[in-house]
């Protein structure tokens, strides 16, 4: 073996070693830093590609997610108010069964009507306050709503409800008679059927809607676990790496001390 003063390839291999070992280390605390194993496409460009497509997927069906959470809400408040109002079209009967008695003097027949009048107020109250985000699925005139049930553009109809007094068929009722009382209770019985046929479907729909989006809840974990699985790193592993690179680096360092230090020995070569 030669010995050279110009040429020391034991300090070169050692600087190299060292500089493979460094740049091992950045990498190793880069994952520890980031959480993850692939940074850049540098890392690995077919896996992170794999990764953003499922990502673009995950991030579409949360927004798909979020409109099926506002329909959810929206409905919720028009089963609610509706069904409050079914609850009046009962008090409405009720009523409308003691003013259709023949023989009830007028005062009676008077304060049985002012109730009723109150009643049917009541459910237009109701009726002009069951929004949600500018939605109202049970006014007069409301339009069906078209719920995105996937980024592909597919859509889950939510049928409108009128539960407004002319909607149910009660809007012109009145007690002031034995008469008129006995054509209320007609059409409250018809009202009162007809409340619950909307209740039904409006509670078919919110139940669809919550199934759906349970099951896209269901899909995007599936989704956010292939994610992780492919691009985050695995800190148990990243640790032990981390703890080995910091050792090689320090032997590293040792033996291109050695190595630096192999050209002053040749001094002891000529009495140095």
């Amino acid at each position: 073996m030669v010995n050279s003063i110009n040429t020391n390839t034991s300090a070169a291999i050692g600087l190299q070693r060292l500089s493979s070992n460094r740049n091992s280390l950045e990498t190793t605390q880069s994952h520890i830093s980031s959480g993850k194993k692939i940074n850049s496409p540098k890392d690995d460009a077919a896996t992170l590609a794999i990764a953003q497509e499922l990502l673009a997927t995950f991030s579409g069906t949360e927004a798909v997610r979020d409109g099926l959470n506002r329909a959810t809400a929206t409905i919720d408040v028009a089963l609610a108010a509706g069904q409050s109002s079914a609850d009046l079209l009962v008090e409405m009967k009720g009523l409308a069964v003691q003013a259709s008695q023949e023989g009830l003097d007028q005062t009676s027949r008077d304060a049985l009507n002012s109730a009723f009048n109150a009643l049917r107020d009541q459910i237009v109250s109701i009726n002009d306050s069951a929004e949600f985000a500018g939605s109202n699925l049970i006014a007069a005139g409301a339009a069906d709503q078209d719920i995105l049930s996937d980024e592909d553009g597919n859509r889950i109809t939510v049928k409108a409800q009128d539960f407004s007094t002319g909607g149910l068929g009660v809007g012109g009722l009145a007690l002031d008679s034995a008469g008129n009382a006995a054509t209320a209770l007609s059409a409250l019985d018809a009202a009162i059927t007809d409340a619950s046929g909307k209740l039904a479907e409006l509670g078919s729909s919110g139940q669809r809607i919550e199934t759906h989006n349970e099951l896209l809840g269901i899909q995007n974990d599936t989704l956010r676990a292939g994610i992780g699985n492919l691009v985050d790193a695995d800190m148990a592993a990243e640790s032990a790496a981390l703890q080995a690179g910091q050792i090689k680096e320090s032997l590293a360092i040792v033996s291109l001390s050695i190595a630096n230090a192999a050209p002053s020995n040749m001094l002891a070569l000529f009495g140095g």
